[in-house]
């Protein structure tokens, strides 16, 4: 066994390992920008390990970043923000509330659908928390739910960002991990749309339970014609995800062709809808580009991070210690789920990735985990963080445009992360849930 190999190699862990960690901490609950403070950790590990020479920190910083799967990542965060600025992401809204207005708590479900697809384009969960939430939160509240409610229903829903592909967070772990991207989207379809399934029945039993939103009765012939004449509306919004789905699950397009593809659809159905105009480009290239500027400096600098964490042998102590506690797989499984979340409510997803999938994967190469199924687990983990209180990034984002009380959108959130963490569990637990869709030699 792997990790007995491991365990034969002892790895002890001296002040170069524990005060940069201490010093990243510190920096990250002072505010300083997280690239700051993880290449600050980084150069002090450097600096006092003598791990990696410190010339060669540049070249490593741009190696990093120096890979074609990333330029999909701006691609699929601009295709995300020419739906919002053209109208296209309330087209999904008025198919999605036409799909759900029959039952009871109809908008609040079509809500958690809307963010689905909008996760389906974008793979952004902070970006869905915005777009959604500005969309929809008002009318939940007239609707009649609670406002901490509502912005706990979207913070939910959001989370689907990163969990349905194309996500940015599956590019990322590909590239850290060595996998293929595209075979990473294809085994997280189900999984993500089990988290879906999940905060939907989770905003069904409540709103049983608490009657916040009735739903209007309707025969089948109406509703009918309420979905038709709002696809009849609107199904040209579906063509950018359509094109996403298609090209890259067909094997014709990688996902920065995809991706570049869907923002040239977006843009031409802009103009043609007269919704978009040439004074809008700079604005969304901008918000774009802060987007992204804010993501591959995390990478660029995580990377040599966890090039020092492996010199230092820190996986391999990692695994010994976790080993240590118990050697069955349902305990060190379970451990690594609790690891993720507990990281996901504290830190962005970027940085979670390229620091903590280079130590964990070895742990799950012990017990024989599929690394597509470990891929899969850990970013469902880290988006059930994006809810967990009271630090979750997610609930942050629904705070800011609204202003509610953080904390009151928290208690609401613990629902949705109980629902959440039960699918993650399933998921961690049933290998063949990640696999389904996979060609046997990726089973």
């Amino acid at each position: 066994m792997m990790w007995q190999q491991l365990q034969d190699q002892p790895v002890i862990l001296g002040a170069d390992f524990f005060l940069p960690v201490i010093l990243l901490v510190a920096l990250i609950a002072l505010a300083v920008p997280v690239w700051a403070a993880i290449g600050t950790a980084a150069i002090s590990m450097l600096l006092l390990s003598g791990a990696l020479p410190l010339s060669l920190v540049g070249e490593s910083l741009f190696h990093g970043i120096d890979h074609f799967a990333l330029t999909a990542v701006p691609l699929f965060i601009l295709t995300g923000d020419v739906l919002v600025r053209t109208g296209l992401s309330k087209k999904f809204l008025d198919i999605a509330e036409a799909i759900t207005c029959w039952a009871k708590g109809g908008f609040g479900s079509a809500t958690v659908l809307v963010c689905g697809m909008f996760a389906a384009i974008s793979g952004s969960d902070a970006a869905g928390a915005a777009a959604v939430g500005r969309m929809t939160i008002d009318r939940l509240v007239a609707s009649g739910y609670p406002r901490p409610y509502a912005c706990a229903l979207v913070a939910a829903g959001a989370c689907t960002g990163i969990l349905i592909p194309p996500s940015i967070a599956y590019i990322i772990i590909g590239l850290v991990l060595g996998v293929n991207v595209s075979i990473l989207f294809l085994a997280a379809v189900f999984p993500g749309l089990l988290i879906l399934l999940a905060i939907l029945v989770t905003n069904t039993l409540v709103n049983r339970r608490r009657a916040y939103e009735g739903g209007g009765a309707m025969t089948t012939r109406e509703w009918a014609g309420n979905l038709w004449r709002a696809i009849r509306s609107g199904w040209y919004a579906f063509l950018a995800p359509g094109i996403i789905f298609y090209g890259i699950f067909s094997g014709r397009l990688t996902p920065t062709e995809a991706g570049a593809l869907a923002v040239v659809i977006t843009i031409i159905i802009g103009f043609l809808i007269g919704t978009l105009r040439f004074r809008h480009f700079p604005a969304m290239l901008v918000s774009s580009a802060k987007v992204s500027g804010v993501i591959l400096p995390i990478i660029a600098f995580s990377l040599p991070l966890a090039q020092a964490l492996a010199i230092l042998g820190v996986p391999q102590g990692f695994v010994a210690a976790a080993t240590s506690v118990s050697e069955e797989p349902w305990v060190l499984i379970l451990m690594m789920i609790l690891i993720l979340v507990a990281a996901g409510c504290v830190m962005e997803t970027t940085p979670n990735i390229v620091i903590l999938a280079p130590i964990l994967f070895p742990l799950a190469q012990s017990i024989e985990m599929n690394e597509i199924q470990f891929c899969v687990m850990m970013i469902t983990a880290l988006g059930v963080g994006f809810i967990t209180p009271p630090l979750g990034l997610n609930l942050f984002v629904v705070s800011g445009i609204t202003g509610e009380s953080i904390l009151k959108i928290a208690a609401q959130a613990i629902p949705f992360v109980c629902f959440m963490l039960l699918v993650t569990l399933i998921i961690a637990y049933v290998p063949e849930l990640s696999t389904v869709l996979l060609p046997d030699i990726y089973k």
